[in-house]
């Protein structure tokens, strides 16, 4: 395959869908997360198992400029160029708090991991991308954001969460305009109610709530649901399709009578 993508919080839930996905196509992988990598040695040594052709861990932390160019210097060292970045990492509120009361420091960590990381990586990466197109057109290269309906379904005991996926919404057609000249295609996933450790807290929650009609298709979502997604993105299977975004959440957003 001979193609790099970097899976950013690739190490778990919605990510690791993702990875494993590219794994199985034989890509080679660049995982980054913030904890140390012998946290996930097992899940690494997984992805290579089931077919990745080399797999990369990046310790760092999306929301800090100097991290993030240590990543993208090490990647670039071991891996090579970068033709698929996918901008999934992204955090809940550490506490659920009324929109009265939510505070200032839990909505600067939201939105520094969730949006402000997400924006600064595509700038950087995008320009290593368009270099390489320049030189080769026939360099194959896309953007994925990884949204949620929290960008228009408004939870105000999480305001920060849905401001920082509105602004990914944005992000997404904002960075599809400006890199359309170099064909690099951009798009966003926009997940629904998905089974991960960040939902576990509230799983008899959606339980209830999936039973009584929520979605169409009465299940959770998983992780590879993601995965395939953006697996079909990356190989080109919509060519005509920049800007898009595609939801993945079981017909909940269906208008419905």
């Amino acid at each position: 395959m001979q193609q790099t993508v970097l899976i950013t919080g690739g190490a778990r839930g919605i990510g690791y869908g993702i990875a494993e996905m590219f794994a199985k196509a034989g890509y080679r992988l660049a995982i980054c997360a913030t904890s140390p990598a012998e946290k996930y040695c097992v899940k690494l040594s997984e992805l290579e198992a089931i077919g990745a052709e080399k797999v990369l861990y990046c310790q760092c932390d999306i929301a800090d400029a100097g991290s993030r160019q240590a990543m993208l210097k090490k990647i670039a060292t071991e891996l090579g160029t970068i033709n698929i970045l996918i901008n999934n990492a992204g955090v809940a509120p550490t506490v659920r708090a009324d929109l009265l009361d939510a505070g200032e420091e839990s909505y600067e960590r939201v939105m520094g991991i969730n949006l402000r990381g997400p924006h600064f990586l595509t700038q950087q990466v995008a320009k290593t991308m368009i270099a390489q197109k320049q030189h080769s057109a026939a360099f194959n290269a896309a953007i994925i954001f990884v949204g949620s309906i929290s960008a228009t379904v408004a939870s105000v005991n999480r305001g920060e969460y849905c401001l920082s996926k509105s602004g990914i919404a944005m992000a997404t057609k904002l960075w599809a305009v400006r890199l359309s000249e170099f064909a690099i295609p951009v798009y966003e996933l926009r997940p629904g109610i998905i089974q991960t450790d960040m939902t576990s807290g509230v799983k008899e929650k959606y339980d209830k709530m999936l039973e009584a009609g929520l979605c169409l298709q009465q299940r959770w979502g998983k992780p590879e649901d993601i995965g395939r997604a953006a697996l079909m993105l990356a190989r080109g299977d919509l060519p005509y399709s920049t800007g898009q975004v595609i939801n993945i959440d079981g017909g909940m957003l269906v208008d419905r009578m």
